[in-house]
């Protein structure tokens, strides 16, 4: 699941309904992600299937292993009762009469042959008898072969019948090889359907959302674009307990300036971080990577650098960087972030660029909201926290500058909402890999 879509389809809807959002903006901490399928995704496929999609796949796979099953009993009952086509079943039929019909015949002329011959062999009383005995031999044997030519052709076609019966038969015998091929594959997605969402309902149980694992953040005030900066990134254990497995999660954007804007956070920030363990620079996509930290001891932290690098072609503005850890122990018990640290920044315009000018406020009769220096969650602030709060549920007209802190609220929420379903998704894939 991609944070950045979450993202964009939060905002979406808090600057356009904010009273229900900001309403329900706790419940974004108590919203469970959706557990991926343990089986493997397809390439690119970055989408999570819920308990029902899983169950509907299981009831699927049963219905079309089912399906199967009833086809190829049929076929057996066809091949067991010679069940083809009954025109094939008279050809056949009336191939066998002919052949015994001229059989017959071919019999009938062989005995009268045999016995004019015998008549043949007598002592003739005259010339004009022998001449007549004769004449008879040749004629039985004209019948003979005449009868030997209907027996020929009759064979012919008995054996075209009996041919066509036999390939109905093969055919029938090759589609029941068919169907328990399919069978077999249809069994074995049946298994697969079952097991995820055995998986689902057995393998790492939704972590519940605590403020076990603590992030803060602190980094410079401003960020030419263009260029890079390093972030300082700080996980702690506030637990009385050593935690196991600790991950976080970071993701940085540029706050735009509406959401009118046609591709709004638009990946303009790259994110790479580094620690005492893991010197090289390792990126942070929105696909799954997480900053592993590893076991936390009770009380203790884990210090982590972020490098954000700023693309040229970034508009000058404010720009935000989330972060929030989650936590696996051997038990069985996990939790995930209930609040996502932030640090708010100005991007500047690259060298050689000229300033974008500074959209002019629309009127509004909304209080000013307190700009915190710390936030909630142990953050600090760098010129503003998108977890400030709106002083009511109004807001200025979208395109104003008055929309950033709704919308880094929006963001706020949902990168923890996304960052969660990535986490989710990566233990039930590494439990069902087990």
């Amino acid at each position: 699941m991609k944070i950045r879509r979450i993202l964009a389809t939060a905002v979406a809807a808090a600057v356009t309904t904010p009273v229900v959002f900001l309403s329900a903006a706790p419940a974004f901490a108590d919203t469970k992600p959706s557990p991926a399928s343990t089986q493997k995704p397809a390439a690119g496929d970055d989408t999570l299937s819920t308990h029902k999609e899983l169950k509907a796949a299981v009831v699927k796979a049963q219905a079309k292993l089912d399906g199967l099953k009833e086809q190829r009993e049929a076929v057996e009952k066809d091949l067991d009762e010679n069940n083809i086509d009954p025109k094939l079943k008279t050809d056949l039929a009336e191939a066998q009469k002919a052949v015994e019909a001229a059989k017959a015949a071919k019999a009938e002329a062989d005995g009268k042959l045999a016995e004019a011959e015998k008549a043949l062999a007598l002592p003739s009383e005259s010339d004009e008898e022998k001449a007549l005995k004769e004449k008879a031999v040749a004629d039985a044997q004209k019948a003979v072969e005449a009868a030997a030519a209907e027996v020929a052709a009759a064979d012919l076609l008995f054996e075209k019948a009996d041919t066509a019966r036999d390939d109905a038969l093969v055919a029938l015998s090759r589609e029941h090889e068919r169907l328990s091929r399919e069978i077999e594959l249809a069994e074995k997605e049946l298994a697969d359907a079952k097991k995820a969402l055995e998986d689902f309902e057995t393998i790492g149980q939704e972590c519940a959302d605590d403020k076990t694992v603590k992030v803060s953040l602190d980094g410079p005030e401003k960020i030419t674009a263009g260029t890079s900066a390093l972030f300082s990134l700080r996980v702690s254990n506030t637990s009385q307990r050593t935690l196991d497995e600790v991950e976080a999660y970071a993701f940085a954007a540029a706050m735009p300036d509406s959401i009118e804007d046609e591709d709004f956070f638009e990946e303009y920030i790259t994110v790479e971080w580094s620690s005492a363990d893991v010197l090289e620079w390792t990126p942070l996509t929105e696909n799954g990577n997480a900053i592993e930290v590893g076991e936390l001891l009770k009380g203790g932290h884990h210090d982590v650098k972020l490098r954000l690098t700023v693309a040229p072609k970034t508009p000058a503005g404010p720009g935000v960087v989330f972060a929030m850890g989650a936590y696996e122990n051997n038990d069985g018990s996990c939790g995930i972030g209930a609040e996502p640290g932030t640090a708010e920044f100005d991007i500047l315009a690259a060298k050689g660029d000229k300033p974008k000018p500074t959209p002019t406020p629309s009127p509004s009769t909304t209080t000013p909201a307190p700009v915190p220096t710390t936030g909630g969650t142990g953050t600090t602030q760098q010129g503003g926290s998108s977890n400030t709060p709106v002083a009511d549920g109004n807001l200025a007209a979208t395109g104003s500058n008055d929309a950033l802190p709704m919308i880094g609220l929006a963001a706020a929420g949902a990168v923890a909402l996304g960052a969660g379903a990535v986490f989710v998704a990566r233990r039930r894939r590494a439990g069902a890999d087990a």
